[in-house]
């Protein structure tokens, strides 16, 4: 039900607040007029809107004001608690006055009561959020919001004995008499009750092949130092990346470059140590099993000698091949991922280490 109280000109503290333009203020009540609901969601859409309405909670007294947006002729609100709702209503605003409304909440038939509430803290007098609130012989429960506030709706007329829990409180139950068509009203407060629980112990089983080579020293020492990332088998079962390069390079600096015709056979380049590197920028080396399978870039000193293992190695390896083309992502035990030739291993810092690195552990 809708009642319009009407339009008058706007109060000093409004005017105060919503700066010379008109306010709408809003009362939420139950159905029968006389019981305000406090904490129930008032959704309003301004007739000059677009999108999702503006939702405001009322406040303790079941009131809540709103300012006019400028420009806005008309607005249609409605209110909302728990599983009941008012009527949807089409109000007119005028320019610099107030328009009072009147919103009541349909709870369902007549014959029966219901119950409003809020849970507080018996010892510091807090709302209590998230307390669950029953009455034996009926199976929905109904939950406090962020307010402490709840609503039980379709109860028989009668005595009811509220059920009232929240994990660290002591249990509650309270009586209560629900009257035909009404709202009783019930304030509850919890008595804090710490309650000791089991510890919680969190096992997780190492990698022997990660230990072996020396994956979690690594890890250990880069999360003290703060370098590389660092991913295990489980990592990236739960990312489950179509292509191991999609997941190096949500690593920050890092990205993919040189991707020629197919998407798959991106490269992958450090945006940290790009300094001094023509084109695409600095490559990052590619590390299977302990052994360098991608040279990064192609930029060196004149004076820099390249080992011969080196020079075999890459005749053997074509010059488009990359990451995705060698592993995938299932065939991956751990991996480490290093944008820079200072946060590199020793054993990693060989070959043009300027640009960092890819290491990856096969299973």
């Amino acid at each position: 039900m809708l009642v319009v109280v009407g339009a008058g000109p706007i109060g000093a503290l409004q005017e105060a607040a919503c700066g010379g333009r008109g306010s709408l203020s809003v009362e939420v009540r139950d159905d029968s007029g006389l019981v305000p609901i406090p904490g129930a969601a008032v959704a309003v859409r301004w007739s000059a809107a677009e999108g999702r309405p503006v939702r405001e909670a009322a406040d303790a007294e079941g009131r809540l004001v709103l300012c006019v947006p400028p420009d806005v002729q008309g607005a249609v609100l409605w209110a909302e608690f728990g599983d009941a709702s008012s009527e949807e209503a089409a109000v007119a605003l005028r320019p610099g006055a107030v328009t009072a409304v009147e919103l009541q909440l349909l709870f369902g038939a007549s014959a029966t009561g219901r119950v409003l509430g809020q849970v507080r803290d018996a010892r510091n007098d807090r709302p209590v959020a998230a307390a669950s609130v029953s009455v034996p012989g009926r199976p929905e429960a109904a939950q406090s919001n962020s307010r402490g506030y709840f609503v039980l709706s379709g109860l028989p007329v009668g005595e009811h004995e509220l059920s009232v829990r929240h994990l660290g409180y002591a249990p509650l139950v309270q009586q209560v008499a629900v009257a035909r068509g009404l709202t009783t009203e019930a304030m509850i407060g919890l008595s804090p009750d710490p309650v000791e629980l089991a510890p919680l112990v969190a096992v997780a089983t190492r990698s022997r092949r990660l230990e072996i080579t020396g994956f979690y020293e690594r890890r250990e020492w880069g999360e003290l130092t703060g370098g590389g990332e660092f991913f295990t088998a489980e990592d990236i079962e739960r990312r489950n990346p179509m292509r191991i390069s999609h997941m190096i390079a949500d690593v920050p600096g890092v990205r993919l470059g040189n991707c020629g015709v197919q998407a798959h056979g991106c490269h992958l380049y450090s945006t940290r140590a790009s300094a001094g590197f023509s084109g695409q920028g600095c490559k990052l080396n590619v590390y299977i099993d302990g052994t360098l399978v991608i040279r990064g870039s192609d930029e060196r000193h004149a004076s820099e000698e390249v080992p011969l293992s080196i020079l075999r190695m890459s005749r053997m390896t074509r010059e488009n091949e990359t990451v995705n083309d060698l592993v995938l992502p299932v065939e991956i035990e751990g991996l480490e991922v290093y944008t820079g030739g200072a946060s590199l291993p020793a054993e990693f810092s060989g070959y043009d280490a300027r640009c960092g690195a890819v290491v990856i552990t096969t299973k």
